[in-house]
């Protein structure tokens, strides 16, 4: 017959075994996890679509941001405040070839001409604010065109400028007969 002290031995892991576990459990979570949350955490392309959600989470943001993006939208800088200097955007983009419009006074859609930044001609300015809000405008990229709310809401998309233009207007109609507009 075994002793009380022998069960004991027999029934619990050696030292050795458990630093076997904890390190079979350290390379489980480092290969099959670590790859995971570098790929979560590092952000999506700047794009037409995900502009507004996007620059207010950028390390420069503190309040008012301005985008301005030069040679056909394939470089983008960012400034932090109305006073500092723009710094290259460090991330992604998927901008290239958009194109910028606005509304004018008799409600046509027409193309913005920024001028030059750096002597390359700026093909994008938006300016973005802690409330939210951001410039409205409407871009075009490839056969997409998306609208860019200045208040409340992210970007749409439209098969066509008319569309987009309809949509601005409608809207901004919605909003300043509601009478807190101003």
């Amino acid at each position: 017959m075994q002793s009380k002290q022998e069960d004991k031995i027999q029934k619990g892991f050696t030292l050795i075994e458990l630093l076997i576990v904890i390190l079979i459990v350290s390379l489980v979570y480092y290969f099959g996890f670590s790859s995971f949350d570098n790929v979560k955490s590092q952000p999506k392309a700047l794009t037409p679509q995900n502009l507004k959600s996007t620059i207010p989470r950028t390390r420069l943001f503190s309040g008012h941001a301005t985008l301005l993006c030069v040679d056909k939208c394939t470089k983008c800088y960012l400034r932090s405040n109305i006073n500092s200097a723009f710094r290259p955007y460090s991330n992604r983009i998927d901008l290239t070839g958009t194109t910028a419009y606005t509304i004018n006074s008799d409600d046509d859609i027409e193309e913005i001409e920024y001028g030059r930044f750096d002597d390359l001609p700026i093909c994008l300015v938006i300016d973005f604010y802690d409330n939210g809000s951001s410039t409205p405008i409407i871009l075009k990229q490839d056969e997409k065109v998306y609208f860019l709310p200045s208040f409340f809401g992210e970007a749409k998309s439209f098969s066509s400028l008319e569309e987009a233009k309809e949509y601005w207007l409608r809207n901004n109609k919605k909003v300043s007969d509601r009478g807190d507009y101003y």
